[in-house]
């Protein structure tokens, strides 16, 4: 897969391993979950350790990470992607999750829940059973 050269930085893998403090079994609980390839929903307060968690799993299971940062303006294109006019052609460009699946990333949605709802449905599929992400513009 050919990475658009915007997001090849946020496809790098986190070379030094970040400080992270677990409390608890939460490293098992998300390397069993991986194994599994199942979604994992993290919860909790501003400035708890939810981003540092995520960044020290990934370099630990030594997996690229993707993080985007969810708003109520973020739209289905901004997350999987979009036809731009380059030159002379008309090309795909994938978005950040579209670009975190092809390259078998974790992908971070930091703060989801202030995504607007027809956002977020895109996610419905690929978290779920199908592992499917679905880019109607791609057919």
């Amino acid at each position: 897969m050919k990475i658009p050269a915007s997001l090849a930085p946020e496809l790098a893998r986190i070379q030094r391993e970040p400080y992270y403090q677990s409390i608890g079994d939460e490293v098992a609980l998300f390397e069993s979950a991986h194994r599994r390839r199942l979604p994992v929903l993290l919860k909790g307060p501003t400035g708890c350790g939810k981003t540092r968690f995520v960044e020290y799993m990934a370099w630990r299971l030594q997996q690229p990470l993707v993080t985007v940062a969810c708003h109520d303006d973020l739209t289905t294109a901004d997350l999987v992607g979009r036809y731009l006019i380059v030159g002379n052609e008309t090309v795909w460009v994938d978005g950040p999750l579209a670009a975190a699946v092809r390259a078998g990333a974790i992908c971070y949605l930091d703060e989801i829940v202030e995504a607007r709802k027809d956002t977020t449905v895109v996610i419905h599929p690929l978290a779920d059973t199908r592992r499917l992400l679905a880019i109607d513009k791609r057919g």
